[in-house]
């Protein structure tokens, strides 16, 4: 039997584009030969619909919409679809009036649903806010060969290679018990830096241990700011990867199940990325693709100010959308330093982008004009600095008001982290493009463009050398660097890394070998800038813990300074301590 695999990218809500994309991959793999299609969770709605299932239309125009799509499917196909079903007992036993559901379409009918078993509600996943979990082992017949269906989570819950069970059943478990002869996993599985070695190591653990051959199919493409990496592939009974399918890009791949061996045969295999950097550059790339084009914008604008964060932006968002749909503008203030405009503009002619210059002088002087009696008698500082943020802010908008150019923000993961950026300012914008990417990471990105491939050709240096050698700043008053307000980006990133990402106390930081004050001081920073991270655009989700839809902190919240002072004994609130050991304000920017 050859069985398909349909790796989608579907637009959530669009339910006749995404049947029109299944049904295309359907005749593609009938022509093929394939007996089966496989296709994503909830590939008829793209994942994840939040909100738009509490739409009884929606959820009824669903309905219809696979309906006549198993009507209009190939002869001798089988196709699983991703879609909801309502949970008819609801109102009567009570729980959640819909399943997360694989419909088994056939002959023009749908033959059997199976529901999803477990519910994840960690990170980014809230899925017992819609559905109820089903009960049953999920399996179908078809020629002959027993196939047992599961749905993305139904596979991340054994105990054996996780040490616990986070849910009391393993549906992979109970289909061994049946007897079935292979395993698909149906998913919608979002991506971050290194999950696919996790997924592939964890299926090839639960191949070996029940015996079992395993198809797992994953949804690609971006929505909002989860990206999805699609890389679904095959492994047989020992566990080896017998097919895979392309990264961060639709695709669709035929694998051959041999009744005889009762496993799979080999098929085509899609290399791994080579490094990180390659495998996050993909990632980025197709984010901004989809996230412009499924908000149909066409274009985008972002500022250049000479600095790393804004030309791996106008890098990535270059690659995404061609050259001919980037503007860069250059905002130049009187603090603005020559190579700063110089570096810009060297960005923009090797990445071919149109670019503008608005100097922000005058303006400034206007704000200073207006504001001149009402500060009178104060020092300059962070509200003046923030001024020149936020004309740059609004010449933005205005540009992408006046054309319908969709504004890219540049600030990166260590930015967002400590408030190093002004709202309204250069937090404007309709998508952060590197908001989960930390400093190091953007240098590291930076130099793996340089080094290696950019757009799939080798092209000569594309982030101008000074960019990468000068020091970091905001040029916001005369001889400004980062360091001023912050501790080196290597030691801020791993301190980020240990707080944000393992959760370590400022005790267990500092046992690390970092600084007892500057650990205290990150920590404040971190709490504190959590009312700006509230009204930031959406970012890009790249890592296992981003400032997005999975991160749920409060605002009004003392809760992180106290819990995790160094001095463990003590339960006072740590004095704030500046770099330079003055008292400010830790909102810099």
């Amino acid at each position: 039997m050859k069985i398909a695999i349909a790796q989608i990218n579907p637009t959530i809500g669009d339910l006749l584009l995404n049947a029109q994309k299944i049904l295309e991959a359907a005749q593609r793999a009938a022509s093929s030969g394939a007996r089966l299609l496989l296709t994503p969770e909830l590939s008829l709605c793209g994942y994840p619909p939040r909100d738009l299932l509490l739409n009884p239309s929606f959820v009824e125009a669903m309905g219809i919409t696979l309906q006549n799509l198993a009507q209009d499917l190939p002869p001798n196909l089988a196709v699983l679809v991703g879609t909801v079903e309502q949970n008819l007992k609801a109102h009567i036993s009570g729980g959640k009036s819909l399943f997360n559901s694989m419909a088994l379409l056939e002959d023009g009918k749908v033959k059997q649903v199976f529901h999803k078993r477990l519910l994840p509600t960690y990170d980014v996943f809230d899925e017992r806010r819609y559905f109820e979990p089903g009960l049953q082992a999920n399996y179908f017949t078809l020629d002959n060969i027993h196939i047992g269906v599961t749905i993305c989570e139904d596979l991340w819950n054994d105990e054996e290679f996780w040490g616990k069970r986070s849910y009391t059943v393993n549906p992979i478990a109970d289909l061994a018990i049946l007897g079935v002869d292979l395993i698909v996993n149906l998913s919608a599985s979002p991506y971050t830096v290194g999950k696919q070695q996790f997924r592939e190591t964890m299926f090839r653990h639960s191949a070996v241990r029940f015996q079992q051959p395993m198809i797992y199919a994953n949804q690609v493409g971006g929505n909002d700011d989860l990206i999805f990496d699609g890389r679904s592939f095959a492994l047989n009974r020992q566990g080896e990867v017998m097919c895979r399918a392309r990264g961060f890009d639709t695709d669709l791949v035929v694998v051959e199940f041999d009744e005889a061996q009762r496993d799979f045969q080999l098929s085509s295999v899609a290399p791994v990325y080579e490094s990180e950097d390659e495998e996050i550059w993909q990632a980025l790339v197709l984010g901004v693709r989809d996230y412009t084009r499924k908000c149909r914008f066409s274009k985008v604008v972002l500022g250049l100010s000479g600095g790393i964060d804004s030309a791996i932006v106008a890098a990535i968002a270059t690659a995404a959308l061609g050259n001919e749909n980037v503007l860069g503008v250059l905002m130049p203030s009187p603090y603005s330093s020559e190579h700063s405009i110089s570096d810009a503009l060297a960005l923009a002619e090797n990445l071919g982008i149109k670019t503008n210059l608005l100097p922000i002088g005058e303006l400034m002087q206007g704000f200073d004009q207006t504001l001149g009696d009402l500060f009178a008698g104060t020092e300059f500082g962070l509200a003046e600095e923030n001024i020149q943020s936020r004309i740059r802010g609004n010449l933005l908008m205005a540009i992408a008001n006046k054309f319908g150019y969709l504004l890219l923000s540049t600030g990166n993961k260590s930015e967002m982290a400590v408030g190093y950026c002004t709202l309204y300012g250069d937090m404007n914008g309709g998508l952060a493009v590197i908001a989960d990417v930390p400093k190091t990471r953007v240098y590291s990105l930076c130099q793996w463009l340089n080094r290696d491939v950019y757009d799939g050709l080798r092209l000569r240096e594309i982030i101008p050398q000074n960019v990468l050698i000068k020091p970091p700043s905001a040029e916001l008053k005369p001889g400004q660097v980062d360091q001023d307000s912050l501790p080196p980006y290597e030691i801020l990133d791993d301190i980020l890394q240990r707080l944000i990402h393992n959760h370590q106390s400022a005790a267990q930081i500092v046992a690390a070998g970092h600084d007892a004050v500057i650990v205290d001081r990150v920590i404040q920073m971190v709490a504190r800038a959590e009312f700006k991270r509230r009204q930031a655009p959406p970012g890009l989700k790249i890592t296992d813990r981003a400032f997005g839809t999975g991160w749920r902190m409060p605002i009004a919240s003392n809760w992180v300074g106290v819990k995790n002072a160094y001095q463990t004994k003590s339960i006072a609130t740590p004095t704030l301590v500046c770099w330079d050991g003055q008292d400010t304000h830790p909102q810099i920017k």
